[in-house]
């Protein structure tokens, strides 16, 4: 198995522990707050790593305007990417609203070819087409349209999330590989998540209301939502500087497998007959894209 693989394979594992315990940190919180956690508890445990890959060896990257530019735009997207997840658990399942989310690699392939003129085979295009419909079955109720809330929302999300992981491979690879495997995600992970730690608690200072004392108060989860984050977001981090975006996230959408089987036996949530085999449908179509 090559390496990046099975890198995405345990990012994707400690990603959906990671959303479960935001899921479970959410009413308590809020959704900014839940927010404002992954990435508040995630910076230390970053800077630590940053400091112990230094201490053993490996050089301090010299950051670049391309670094700083990229790594920005990839942690604004995250965050928006989170605040939409959290607020669509609220809307559906939590199999359901992560399926959603990871259309991000079928959306990936489709800017690619609207906006850059990338090719898109045979397979590729059926791939589409297949999640296409399993989407539809997910957005649909009875006595409701196709087009409602918590399809817009979990498409938005997913978006974000693509352009969250192009930014971040582009600041990654932005500095100069003069380490080893791990300095240049670890020193961008670092950046995103005190970027992403200043923008959150500015956020909930302005809106008031005690907001950044109720995350504190919860520091004892919210300590392992840093430690999953950390790792998964080293994970994916470590991935992007080997491989192409879009080759990370849909060897990631495992997480598919992994969400539904947390919704059924930690959460006690049932997803209905057409909800598991719509995203039987999503997760193959996304197959076809990778085969693609």
């Amino acid at each position: 198995m090559p390496l990046w693989v099975a890198i995405s394979l345990a990012a994707a594992f400690l990603q959906n522990l990671r959303t479960a315990l935001q899921k479970a940190l959410t009413p308590r919180v809020g959704l900014v707050g839940a927010t404002c956690a992954r990435f508040l508890f995630a910076a230390p445990w970053a800077l630590a790593l940053v400091a112990g890959l230094v201490a053993l060896g490996d050089p301090l990257p010299a950051p670049t305007r391309g670094f700083a530019g990229w790594g920005l735009l990839g942690a604004a997207a995250q965050i928006a990417g989170t605040l939409l997840l959290l607020h669509l658990f609220s809307l559906r399942n939590f199999a359901v609203g992560n399926t959603f989310a990871k259309t991000e690699t079928v959306q990936a392939v489709l800017f690619g070819f609207l906006l850059l003129g990338d090719r898109v085979g045979a397979v590729a295009v059926a791939g589409i087409l297949v999640s296409l419909v399993g989407l539809v079955m997910l957005s649909g109720r009875p006595g409701a349209g196709v087009a409602n809330k918590a399809a817009g929302i979990g498409l938005a999300c997913g978006a974000a999330f693509a352009v969250a992981g192009i930014g971040y491979r582009a600041a990654s690879l932005a500095l100069a590989d003069t380490g080893g495997l791990l300095i240049r995600p670890a020193f961008t992970l670092a950046y995103v998540t005190l970027v992403q730690s200043v923008l959150l608690i500015g956020w909930l200072r302005l809106r008031g209301g005690g907001g950044v004392g109720a995350v504190l108060r919860e520091w004892r989860i919210e300590a392992v939502v840093g430690a999953a984050g950390m790792l998964a977001s080293l994970g994916w981090f470590t991935a992007f500087t080997l491989v192409t975006v879009a080759q990370v996230k849909a060897v990631g959408q495992v997480e598919l497998v992994f969400s539904w089987l947390t919704a059924r036996y930690a959460f006690g949530e049932r997803p209905s007959g057409r909800e598991t085999l719509a995203i039987g449908l999503v997760a193959g179509g996304i197959l076809l894209v990778i085969l693609g």
